[in-house]
């Protein structure tokens, strides 16, 4: 008898990285994705700000408001029982002041997340601390960071020198002495995120970290084979592109022949109330 699944918490997550269990995350935005990630077996899941390119249509995740995250993050909370449920915290949310990032923090738990995430290192501790006093839980972000792209030069590789991969663990550092219990490792080498994992008692999340990370994010976009950007770190599970962008051409097809709806597709009245309709109608 397989044991009964429990709603992952911390503490969960926390014993899955001494017992050096990887730890599986996920992106979702909408309910029914979110409901088959849970199902599926995902220990978390992320409303990501990223909803902005591959929901809303934005070239960034720039644009993303408030409002936009936590409607995101109602129609994922109704779907997931089991998954940790992390809301990322999109630009501008957090940066402004320490009260308006308690406040948006805040906003997501009463949602029903179970933690917030935000992007930046020893800039945002202060923010970090503040939310974590408020009995918010905290994952940092760190590497390439999308909402400061413009000043990273565009999506590239972090921690490629010294200089650059001492400066996020001294980032990571900061986050955990803030209170943070976790960070995401975007998108640079492998030694960083190893270093990192060595260095601090952090949860450690790959995406695009490399493998010594404790635990590994995916957008559920780019794992179905739809995302708007394909970054080289993803890996694509099947093309759903094709299935889906095939299922519409055949639909298109059969509607414009006139296969489609067909008889078994169809209900009609029974023989005598049409008979009298067309009476009523004046049509017989």
């Amino acid at each position: 008898m397989s044991e009964e699944r429990k709603k992952v918490t911390i503490r969960t997550l926390m014993k899955k990285k001494e017992a050096s269990e990887k730890i599986v995350w996920l992106v979702v935005y909408d309910y029914p994705t979110a409901l088959l990630a849970d199902e599926a077996g995902v220990d978390m899941v992320l409303i990501g700000d990223s909803l902005g390119m591959n929901v809303l249509g934005y070239e960034t995740t720039l644009p993303v408001t408030m409002e936009e995250m936590l409607h995101h993050t109602r129609a994922v909370v109704r779907a997931v029982k089991y998954a940790f449920i992390v809301g990322d915290m999109p630009f501008m949310s957090y940066q402004p002041s320490v009260e308006e990032a308690i406040k948006n923090a805040g906003a997501f738990l009463k949602t029903g997340c179970d933690a917030v995430k935000i992007e930046g290192g020893a800039e945002v501790a202060d923010r970090v601390k503040a939310i974590v006093d408020f009995g918010i839980p905290v994952i940092g972000h760190l590497g390439l960071t999308p909402q400061k792209v413009s000043m990273l030069g565009g999506y590239r590789l972090q921690g490629k020198t010294a200089e650059d991969a001492k400066k996020i663990i001294e980032d990571a550092k900061a986050l955990e002495e803030a209170g943070a219990f976790g960070v995401l490792i975007e998108n640079t080498t492998a030694e960083v995120a190893k270093l990192v994992a060595e260095e601090t008692d952090l949860i450690v999340f790959g995406i695009g970290g490399g493998p010594y990370c404790h635990g590994q994010l995916l957008l559920a976009p780019d794992v179905l084979g739809i995302g708007k950007i394909r970054p080289w770190f993803a890996r694509t599970y099947v093309n759903l592109r094709e299935l889906i962008l095939n299922a519409f051409r055949r639909y298109c097809e059969e509607v414009r022949k006139g296969l489609y709806p067909a008889e078994e597709h169809t209900r009609h009245m029974e023989k005598e109330e049409y008979e009298k309709l067309l009476e009523m109608l004046g049509k017989k």
